[in-house]
């Protein structure tokens, strides 16, 4: 496989509001916008309606479920699956420690380049990423090769599309870049700005498409019976164990929590268990944050303090 490119920025997200030793509970915060809103909203609810101390920790997926199987959180408030299906069978299947909320939002994954250059170039489909001279195209360093993001360092889901690069064969062609988010979008918007073809991890509901004309790349439908994907966190053969040669299955984002809750704040849990968004509101809130600059506390306030109805009817009402 040709050289992955990782770069990792250290951005320190911390706690908010409330200690997490001193809370009753503690809410995961994974590092995408959308879903530090979520937990954000979540806390606003529970401590507006069942008076709880709640405290807010930042961590990556394997972090926050580790900390639900034991205890330590209480919340991972998106989860992404089959993306985190390794975790999800670990801690909820077989330890039984965490629980799955029934409500989930659609999600489509893949890879996506601005409608302008995938037309003026010819670059519709994931197979045109093996071909030498489109390649070059989306070649930002001058060295021949182009390059795609990938995903952020450690995600599952860049993993799969380390996977995917191997089994479709354009890990031959490209260099897969691991940059966290910003950097990501920064590059997008210099190559829109540059008119330069650019290629992406890229995945819906996301506030992405809002601001620019993209689209995926075609390939082919998911097939279940050649997909194969290990995380390198199950097995250290894991990428020659592996195969992705066809499209994503159909992904859902479904709120996690620890199973304790239902014992030791049972009322928090029944707010946890009703809990349901739709795909725009995920896509709004992550607008919001990004494009309008606004805090996710700030974002979660306004929001819960307009859709009351929404709220109460996580409350049962």
């Amino acid at each position: 496989m040709k050289r992955v490119t990782k770069l990792c920025l250290a951005i320190s997200l911390g706690l908010t509001g409330v200690s997490a030793q001193a809370a009753d509970l503690v809410l995961g915060v994974p590092s995408w916008p959308s879903a530090g809103v979520t937990s954000n909203v979540i806390k606003i609810v529970l401590e507006e309606n069942l008076g709880l101390d709640v405290g807010m920790q930042s961590g990556t997926n394997p972090i926050i479920w580790e900390a639900m199987d034991r205890g330590s959180m209480q919340l991972h408030p998106e989860v992404w699956l089959p993306n985190q299906q390794n975790l999800y069978q670990k801690y909820v299947v077989e330890n039984g420690t965490v629980v799955k909320n029934q409500h989930s939002v659609e999600a489509k994954q893949g890879l996506c380049i601005t409608k302008e250059m995938s037309d003026k170039y010819d670059i519709k489909s994931i197979y045109d990423l093996t071909d030498p001279d489109k390649s070059a195209l989306l070649d930002s360093d001058g060295d021949g090769e182009g390059e795609i993001w990938a995903g952020e360092p450690g995600a599952a889901s860049t993993t799969v599309e380390i996977i995917r690069a191997k089994s479709y064969g354009y890990d031959q062609t490209m260099k897969l870049v691991q940059v966290d988010i910003p950097v990501n979008f920064a590059s997008l918007d210099a190559a829109v700005q540059a008119k330069k073809p650019y290629v992406f991890s890229c995945y819906t509901p996301h506030y992405i498409f809002a601001l620019y004309d993209i689209v995926f790349l075609t390939e082919p439908k998911h097939n279940d019976a050649t997909w194969k994907t290990v995380q390198p966190t199950d097995d250290p053969d894991w990428l020659a164990k592996s195969n992705a040669d066809s499209g994503w299955p159909v992904t859902y984002v479904q709120m996690h929590y620890a199973k304790s809750l239902e014992k030791d704040q049972p009322e928090a849990a029944d707010i946890l268990k009703n809990f349901a968004i739709t795909s725009d509101i995920m896509s709004e809130w992550s607008y919001s944050v990004v494009v309008d600059k606004k805090s996710p506390a700030d974002v979660a306030a306004e929001w819960v303090k307009n859709n009351q109805d929404i709220v109460n009817a996580w409350l049962g009402l």
